[in-house]
């Protein structure tokens, strides 16, 4: 079964054709602008590609409705398009891909495969806010938890290396950022939550803050809610704290003992091991710790400051392996008794094997 992967980013479009073995047939990426993706762009990118059996889309926002790969129809785009607000930044774009290679495609059968999906085995302990019950119960505020279709492929790619392992922390390390803690390939908790602001510090989103100073913001400095979104999402974590989103040039720039980078590799790391510690603690134990992400795969400075960090719950790494890390290697120190692994993130694969799960029925 030949599938085409439409991942809809805030700034391209990628296409990844597998064939039935998983092999890349074909690819592209697309550039994106405020009104989404060009019709004309993607029907040229893949006039020559062969004609797919199935269209996967990437989908961050499932709510509480969808947790697994579904077959889009009306009914679901229209459910989709409820969940907007609840993803603004993605959600949008999620549709626009729809709606572009639908166009290009049509007849081909069209999949949503969800980011929130592989969190639905969250418990309620994790899941729950405590805030008041008509919250809960009128709008559904819980946490979603998101990157679950990267967050699930590294899980399941950690056991084909590594063989069976219970306790496995993962780290999802790019522009957005979240762990996740799974106990025997499912998923116990997360960093991400109602949405994907919760949590680590970002390439531009701020990650968790106290909710009192958002109030204090609105109140005594008279900001509008959408001011504080924009400057949360949009102006916050690595570039609000370097002048930079790009974590290669906030590494580049310690070496050269610049302060301000400084302190952003210094407040990331912070909230990135207090994090893992949390879902360490989640599955009572860690047996193994997982790098993905642009980040987590590319930048061995800051998995070496991890490693530093919580060595007292024994994470080490070898540095020579840490250096020379390639795709899809383990980096412990010899005889260290946390696994530590670097991984590739593959989304396309976990959005294609969902979608041919689905299929087979």
């Amino acid at each position: 079964m030949t599938v085409l992967v439409v991942n809809a980013g805030s700034s391209s479009l990628k296409l990844r054709l597998l064939d039935g073995e998983n092999a890349l047939v074909r690819s592209a990426d697309l550039p994106a602008d405020a009104g989404g993706f060009s019709s004309a762009d993607v029907a040229g990118a893949i006039a020559s590609w062969p004609r797919p059996d199935a269209v996967a889309h990437r989908v961050v926002h499932g709510g509480t409705s969808f947790t697994a790969a579904v077959l889009i129809d009306e009914a679901v785009s229209a459910a989709l398009r409820s969940l907007v607000d609840l993803a603004p930044l993605h959600q949008p774009k999620s549709l626009a891909g729809i709606r572009t290679v639908g166009a290009a495609l049509p007849g081909v059968p069209a999949y949503a495969c969800f980011d929130t999906a592989f969190h639905r085995t969250i418990p309620d302990a994790a899941a729950t806010y405590a805030v008041p019950a008509e919250w809960r119960s009128r709008w559904g505020i819980r946490r979603f938890g998101f990157h679950g279709l990267s967050h699930a492929y590294a899980a399941r790619r950690v056991t084909e290396i590594l063989g069976p392992v219970r306790r496995v922390v993962l780290a999802h390390l790019g522009a957005g950022a979240s762990l996740c803690a799974v106990l025997d390939g499912r998923s116990v908790d997360t960093t991400m939550g109602f949405t994907p602001l919760e949590g680590l510090v970002m390439a531009t989103r701020s990650g968790s803050v106290d909710p009192g100073l958002l109030l204090w913001l609105e109140e005594h400095e008279h900001l509008a809610p959408h001011e504080v979104a924009t400057a949360l999402e949009q102006r916050s974590g690595l570039l609000a704290l370097a002048g930079t989103s790009d974590m290669r040039e906030v590494v580049s720039r310690v070496g050269e003992s610049d302060e301000q980078a400084r302190l952003a590799m210094a407040v990331y790391v912070h909230r990135l091991v207090g994090g893992i510690a949390s879902m360490a603690a989640a599955l009572d134990g860690i047996d193994a710790l997982v790098f993905t992400g642009g980040v987590g795969e590319h930048q061995s400075e800051i998995r070496q400051l991890v490693a530093d960090r919580l060595a007292w719950i024994g994470v080490e790494i070898s540095s020579s392996r840490n250096r020379a890390a390639d795709p899809d290697v383990e980096i412990t120190v010899e005889g260290g008794r946390v696994r530590v692994l670097v991984i590739t993130a593959r989304e396309d694969l976990q959005i294609a094997a969902e979608v041919r799960a689905l299929v087979r029925g």
